[in-house]
């Protein structure tokens, strides 16, 4: 079982026409004392993700309210631990909400050396 604290994090992923759902789920995110990060909306690839889509960091325990709200908006995600395997986080820990998007794994970190968190600046949770 997961540990209830442990990191979360999710891509929501959108194209132009869906742009304004994005935002206003961003924005909703942004008022929920629950999510410890909400990232800026990222209108091209970034990362291993090769089209727009921003990010949220959450704890295991928010998890399910974080799927339900995404699931609610149509929009596609990919929603994953941070652990210390970046790729695995991206892949076979992975949970995708709607159509999977395929990712660049090419540009993930190495098992054992996931920088993920310190890269977003987000290092306690």
């Amino acid at each position: 079982m997961t540990e209830p604290d442990a990191p979360y994090h999710a891509h929501i992923y959108y194209d132009p026409a869906e742009r304004p759902a994005a935002a206003a789920l961003r924005d909703a995110f942004g008022h929920d004392r629950a999510i410890l990060f909400v990232g800026d909306l990222t209108d091209g690839a970034a990362g291993p993700h090769p089209i727009a889509q921003y990010e949220v960091h959450f704890q295991a325990r928010t998890a399910p309210a974080v799927i339900a709200a995404i699931e609610a908006t149509g929009l596609r995600a990919l929603v994953h631990p941070l652990t210390d395997d970046d790729l695995a986080d991206h892949s076979t820990l992975a949970h995708w909400i709607g159509e999977p998007v395929e990712l660049d794994v090419t540009v993930l970190d190495p098992p054992g050396i996931n920088q993920g968190i310190a890269r977003f600046g987000i290092s306690d949770f």
